[in-house]
């Protein structure tokens, strides 16, 4: 038997096709999971590693939680471990993989050569899991790269039962939405949110005299022209996408618009200087600035 060195392959399947178990201990082979292996120099990507996990977890049927929502192409939380689902048998955690059992057949869908979870279940299966926040931008990542319709969450979301599971995934089906395009955007508005102030627009088109889209923002107040924009990294390693940013924000600063920057440290740092900076944008557009609540130093701690 011939090893394809770009996938995964079993000890068992390496001893019938007549193979000394010696080899595998050799430099040619790097170990995946107890008994998976793949050619040393293979780039390890969460597909390699559902295809072995699948492997190893003869009963599982395909992939499911973390794993499906990166291979969906979806923002989740790094985990270490490998999520395979199946409708028989018990939920097991072996080394890196977690077996789940389900009651009855999940929706699923093949993707890119591997059965896993679909949009909608995934989303379901990690409301127990993550908490709003995280939950709130993987399904705005799964409308994103998948298409898929927010109130069609909200639809799935009612089914669950009153666990916390159910409780996090209606809320966060309630505050997914079309059009974001990074996670910091979501973070940014679930900040703002959680606070009690007034949700943005999502994605504001500025159109000419024609009815041409002219500039798109993020997120912003459109009649109150008070713009919130999330620089990512990607915005200072592309060198052109930042000079484009800046020619933007001057045309549109000479329409009278104003606009509050923000990056990754303004979340995970200082969030209560950010909320001070919107407040005070607010009031200079002539906004109403309602008290603050303060859920949001649950998901928001910050450092200073």
């Amino acid at each position: 038997m011939r090893f394809d060195n770009g996938r995964p392959f079993t000890t068992a399947q390496w001893l019938a096709a007549g193979r000394r178990r010696t080899q595998l201990r050799g430099p040619a082979y790097q170990r995946l999971f107890h008994g998976c292996y793949v050619a040393t120099g293979t780039v390890i990507t969460p597909k390699l590693l559902a295809r072995a996990a699948l492997l190893v977890r003869p009963s599982a049927e395909f992939v499911t939680h973390h794993t499906a929502a990166r291979l969906l192409g979806a923002i989740v939380p790094d985990t270490c471990e490998t999520h395979v689902g199946a409708v028989a048998g018990a939920r097991s955690r072996r080394e890196a993989v977690v077996q789940h059992r389900y009651a009855t057949r999940p929706a699923t869908v093949r993707h890119d050569g591997v059965r896993m979870t679909s949009p909608t279940q995934t989303f379901l299966d990690l409301a127990a899991r993550l908490d709003l926040v995280d939950l709130v931008v993987l399904g705005d990542s799964l409308v994103r790269r998948r298409g898929i319709d927010p109130p069609r969450l909200v639809e799935a979301a009612r089914d669950l039962g009153r666990g916390r599971g159910g409780i996090n995934a209606r809320r966060a089906a309630a505050l997914v939405r079309r059009g974001v395009d990074s996670p910091g955007e979501t973070r940014l508005r679930m900040l703002l949110v959680l606070a009690g102030l007034p949700e943005p627009e999502i994605n504001i088109e500025l159109r000419d005299a024609h009815g041409a889209v002219r500039r798109r923002l993020d997120l912003g107040h459109r009649a109150e022209r008070l713009a919130l924009e999330y620089d990512g990294r990607h915005h200072i390693e592309r060198e052109r996408q930042w000079e484009d940013d800046i020619t933007r924000r001057e045309e549109i600063g000479a329409d009278g618009w104003e606009f509050l920057i923000f990056v990754a440290r303004d979340l995970s740092v200082t969030p209560a200087h950010t909320l001070q900076r919107v407040c005070a944008g607010m009031r200079r557009h002539g906004m109403r600035v309602p008290r603050l609540r303060t859920e949001w130093q649950r998901h928001f701690p910050g450092r200073g």
